[in-house]
């Protein structure tokens, strides 16, 4: 059975889980420390999620709330299940938990992005009612 739950204190074990998840996400993506880690899981505005069965930490997402005039808007990002456990439903299970968060902090929408060769991620963002957007998206590189 998988359990989802939120980092609040992180260990060695979770940091080392993270940080064999991130490369699965990003090849570009560095690992994390645990004192990142833990500035992370202390924070009010991010939320990060890990789905767990037995011993091991199969999947996570992170959900970053912000404040604005608007209202509360809310981000899933990072969102990367362990290539051996894919195709379980554990990733519909992290994003619901996510939704079902972001309802609770009293997000009006959420937000997310994924790339399109992400195809199989994609399907699942549309399947559970997500919905494409006719945007532009912009980045400026900082570093």
């Amino acid at each position: 059975m998988v359990e989802i739950y939120e980092i609040i204190n992180p260990e060695e074990q979770v940091l080392s889980a993270i940080n064999q998840l991130l490369p699965q996400l990003s090849k570009s993506s560095p690992s994390i420390s645990l004192e990142y880690l833990e500035t992370l899981s202390s924070s009010n505005n991010t939320k990060l999620f890990v789905a767990k069965e037995s011993d091991s930490i199969l999947g996570m997402l992170s959900v970053v709330f912000c404040m604005i005039p608007t209202g509360t808007k809310a981000w899933i990002e990072d969102v990367v299940v362990d290539k051996e456990a894919r195709g379980k439903g554990i990733g519909k299970a992290l994003m619901n938990h996510a939704l079902k968060e972001a309802k609770n902090r009293g997000a009006k929408s959420v937000d997310l992005t994924s790339r399109p060769s992400r195809e199989t991620a994609n399907e699942l963002y549309k399947s559970i009612g997500f919905q494409v957007r006719e945007t532009n998206i912009y980045r400026y590189k900082l570093l």
